[in-house]
Order: C-alpha cells, then structure tokens, then sequence
C-alpha cells in the first residue's frame, strides 16, 4: 500500500511542478495539492490503481471538478435542508465512517506475509496458477446477418480468398478493409491473445493444427465466416514464484485483513449481542413498501 502511494504521488508531483491549479470549471479552481490529497487517500481505499495513467488522472480531475460544481449548485439551493437529504446525508456518513474504521483494524501487518509464508501458498495452489494454452489471432470476419442473400456473402469471401492468395497479400490491409468485425478490423484484424477457453470449439480445432503466420480456411460459424492467421501459440504453463510474487503477496494480505475483519466483528458480536423485538419488526414490515405487480 506504501508503494502504490508512493508511485500515484511521484505522478501527481510532476504535475504539481508545471502549475498549482490543476483544474477549473467556472470560477471553482482545484489546486493540485487538493487533488493529490484525494488520489492518495483513493489510493489507500483501493479506489484507483497503482499504476493509473495520465488518461486516468484527467479523467478524476475532471470528475472532481464537475462534483464541485453540482455541489455548490445544491449549496446555492439549499438542498441539504431538506429533512430527508439531511438524513440521508448522514446516513452515509455513518455509512463511510463504520467501514473507514473496519478496514484500519482489519489491516494486516505491514510485514504480513512473510516469505516463507509466500513460498507456502505458492506451493500449495500451484496447480491453480496455471495458465492455459492461448494463441495469439488475427482474424477477417465476412458476416452473414439475418436476411443477407447467400449470393451476395459468397461473392465477398470469394473476392476476399483471391485477395489473400495474392502474391505478397497484407493481412492486415485486408481484414482493415473487408472484415466486418470492426473491433479487429480496426486493428489490423488482430484479435490478441485469447486463451483456449475462450475460442470456439470448432476454431480452435482448426487452429491447433496451423504453423505460425499460416491463414486457415473459412470456419462457418453461425455468424458468418471466420478467417483466422495464427500469430503465435503458447503453451500451457505455470508461472514461477518470482513471476507472481507482487500478486500473490496482495491476494494473501487481501484475504488476511478479510480474515481479520470476520474476526474483530465476531468477537464485536460477542460482547455485544443484537437484540431484535419480533412485534416491533412486524410493525417495521407493515410500513415495507410493496414491490410493484410485474
């Protein structure tokens, strides 16, 4: 947790350097010291990521400002007046206390886990660890939407099958211009890398049989047609201990300060037993209000 302040503070600090207001909207000014106060106690709360972007950062600033600029609109309309915004403003309050003070006790030690404890877990879930056989895909998808003429779809995967068998043919200039898997297309047809879980069956039969930078024929899906280039394969494998240290260490401290909150409340709960009034609850059930009839 150290670290991940650590880093969100050292990129705020490089846009301290260039000015002290980091944002405006109307006359509301944000200066950066506000915004890196926020980010960092968001960071602790596990809100923002240790390694937000610049894209991120802009977007939060943003966020921010437009927040104060709603909220000076409430001010200027006096809506916390209201006796039923006033309580629900305090309810989250209480809300946001309650768990501000759940999380600070339930907080592991800041050398928790040791390594060996690590090295432990490791062992222990190795088989769990493991990632399955992916492949790396680019593909050009020739749809066939409902109500399409069959003449119509075979004339475009016929022209796009000549295209490909050209002499020098760019797949990726092809599938930019004939897929209509935009998403892809966009990128060149590149689809990344997808593990085998998430391809069909049947195009996962037909790639497991192709050699790297090889095209396959058209897979016929209910879709449509489906030309796939094999980019690249891996196997099955197993990360090593030091491949995935940083992330085991966070899901073992994750689940210890869970393990440490079910604790402190239960031993809360045993000193302090809840008392419910059945006749009281009916009344509360009366006043329940009534889902409405589908």
């Amino acid at each position: 947790m150290l670290m991940k302040s650590l880093i969100i503070c050292l990129i705020l600090t490089a846009v301290s350097a260039a000015s002290e207001i980091v944002g405006k909207i109307a006359d509301i000014e944000l200066t950066t010291e506000e915004a890196k106060s926020l980010v960092l106690t968001l960071g602790e709360s596990g809100e923002v990521q240790a390694d937000v972007s610049p894209e991120a950062l802009d977007g939060l600033v943003r966020a921010l400002l437009v927040q104060r600029l709603v909220l000076r609109e409430a001010e200027v309309a006096k809506h916390g007046d209201s006796p039923d915004v006033a309580a629900r403003i305090l309810r989250a309050q209480q809300a946001a206390l309650a768990e501000s003070y759940l999380q600070s006790v339930s907080h592991p030690p800041a050398n928790f886990p040791s390594e060996t404890e690590v090295s432990e877990a490791y062992e222990t879930n190795k088989t769990a660890f493991l990632v399955p056989k992916s492949w790396h895909l680019a593909q050009i998808f020739i749809s066939t939407p409902a109500g399409s003429k069959k003449e119509e779809t075979e004339k475009r995967l016929e022209s796009v099958l000549k295209q490909l068998a050209e002499p020098g043919a760019d797949f990726a200039s092809i599938a930019r211009v004939s897929s209509d898997d935009r998403a892809s297309s966009a990128n060149s047809g590149d689809l990344g890398w997808l593990q085998e879980n998430m391809i069909q069956p049947a195009i996962r039969e037909v790639i497991s049989s192709l050699k790297l930078n090889s095209i396959s024929k058209p897979v016929r899906l209910e879709d449509g047609y489906h030309i796939i280039r094999l980019v690249d394969a891996k196997e099955a494998n197993t990360p090593t201990l030091d491949q995935i240290r940083p992330q085991l260490k966070a899901r073992l401290r994750a689940q210890k300060a869970q393990q440490n909150r079910q604790e402190w409340l239960a031993a809360l709960l045993e000193k302090n037993p809840p008392a419910i009034n059945g006749i009281e609850l009916l009344k509360l059930q009366e006043i329940t209000p009534a889902k409405p009839t589908p």
